[in-house]
């Protein structure tokens, strides 16, 4: 009798960027729906005909098996027993593999009931950016931009709940009906949020956003369109002049990235503190001290917030303080922050256009139980950032800066945000391309005398009127 299989009646307990080089980005929409096509008899049977067999037998292997008794036994022994279940199943299905082919799906079966279950070749897949789980019988994924189906399935909703449980509890937090949502990440820094019934009302809903495992730099920003090469060229000059930054743009556009993308050039001998609600950012710097908040206990004590954490920071000796995300009264804190000598600062808001951005962190600083008037609210902001960044995600799926705009101060009780470059959308080919330009708007932006004073020697002629990039 297998250690591992089930007595009769137990029951389970259980893959970013588009391109703006157009051909690139043609090729790339045409791949996702050859993958939605079930018709398409060549690449795509090919590619998943590994992945269909491997989601079968782990399905047939969650009916056999007691995976209570998983968490007692090493890998090994787990592989030894697994390896002459599948070698049954495989004689059931009538599948012919070689040695050496079923080597490999006894360790993608071990992945699978080790790992997260059926979403491991989801996560193994690096063409795939988003796994979008709604309930056990419904996977998506975003790949090329594309959102497309899957084949994969949880067995019930007690196994996708007991995967759930498993992610959150690695990182120390914990979801169930009292507590029924859940900001978490993976071992390798993806981005992961569930929410559980009695919220969701068809079952447990579970998004990864997945993350490089290497990060994506400038070079490689411009390499696939999102920023031109001689924008890229202003944005290091803003980061080595510690210009203070803020980047706005809605979910999903790239926000993260273009951060950790700017982060690189952060000189080595800067000391760096980062603030998150859930770690993802990956700077490459030697120096960096990590926080991330912390929820509440079951009997509601105990909660650290980014507000905490910021203030937190201050006594830390930082040189620059980056803060993932600003959501609410940390807002106000971080503006101290960047008044205060923390130049060169860092972090990013949810915003659809550069003026918003500055009208949700004024909104955010009134959040944080400060009686302050709007104009002393605006004047901080006003003095305290430099430069804001405005990414998107466009309708074909593509994510690129689409305006780097400067706040010269203030002009009554208006802040004054001038826009140096932007991308102008002309229009959408027959393909759903989204066809546009990057131009200059012909202002000459006040940090540029910083830039210069750190070395970094910008042409005056990428600031002309009408100045176009590739």
């Amino acid at each position: 009798m297998w250690q591992i299989k089930k007595s009769k009646g137990m029951t389970a307990e259980d893959a970013h960027d588009g391109s703006a080089n157009d051909d690139f980005a043609r090729r790339n929409r045409e791949e996702a729906r050859k993958l939605m096509t079930t018709g398409d008899a060549g690449a795509f049977a090919q590619r998943d005909l590994h992945t269909d067999l491997k989601v079968e037998l782990h399905q047939r292997l969650l009916d056999r098996i007691n995976l209570s008794a998983l968490d007692s036994m090493s890998r090994e022994q787990i592989a030894d027993e697994i390896g002459d279940l599948v070698a049954e199943e495989l004689a059931r299905t009538e599948h012919a593999l070689n040695a050496a082919e079923r080597k490999q799906m006894v360790e993608d079966v071990l992945d699978e009931l080790l790992g997260l279950g059926p979403l491991e070749p989801l996560l193994k897949d690096t063409t795939i950016t988003d796994i979008l789980v709604n309930g056990f019988e419904r996977i998506y994924v975003e790949r090329y931009g594309v959102l497309e189906p899957t084949k994969v399935r949880f067995k019930d909703e007690r196994h996708l709940i007991r995967i759930i449980q498993k992610i959150v509890s690695a990182v120390g937090r914990r979801i169930d009906e009292s507590s029924p949502l859940v900001d978490a990440r993976l071992a390798d820094g993806s981005r992961v949020n569930a929410v559980v019934p009695p919220l969701a009302l068809d079952g447990s809903l579970l998004s990864i956003r997945k993350f490089a495992k290497v990060p994506i730099s400038l070079d490689r920003l411009v390499e696939i369109g999102s920023v031109p090469q001689q924008v890229a060229e202003v944005l290091e000059g803003i980061v080595k002049a510690r210009r203070n930054v803020l980047i706005s743009g809605g979910t999903g556009s790239g926000k993260t990235t273009m951060l950790n993308a700017m982060s690189a050039f952060i000189d080595h001998s800067e000391r760096i503190v980062t603030i998150e609600d859930s770690a993802e950012l990956q700077l490459q710097q030697d120096h960096v001290a990590r926080l991330e908040t912390r929820p509440p206990n079951i009997e509601g004590r105990g909660e650290i917030t980014q507000r905490d954490l910021v203030k937190n920071a201050l006594r830390m000796r930082p040189d620059r303080i980056i803060v993932g995300e600003v959501r609410a009264g940390e807002a106000f804190d971080m503006l101290q922050a960047m008044n205060t000598g923390h130049e060169g600062s860092m972090t990013t808001v949810h915003a659809n256009t550069p003026r918003d951005s500055l009208s949700r962190v004024e909104q955010m600083i009134g959040m944080s139980g400060i009686d302050i008037p709007a104009k002393a609210a605006r004047q901080q902001i006003a003095s305290a950032i430099n430069v804001v960044i405005q990414v998107s995600r466009l309708s074909d799926g593509r994510r690129k800066l689409v305006s780097l705009s400067e706040i010269t101060g203030m002009e009554g009780d208006v802040i004054t945000l001038q826009e140096i470059f932007r991308f102008r959308q002309t229009g959408i080919d027959s393909e759903g391309i989204v066809k546009g330009v990057f131009e200059a708007t012909g202002i000459r932006p006040r940090f540029l005398d910083q830039t210069m004073a750190h070395g970094v020697d910008l042409s005056p002629e990428l600031f002309r009127p009408d100045t176009r990039f590739d």
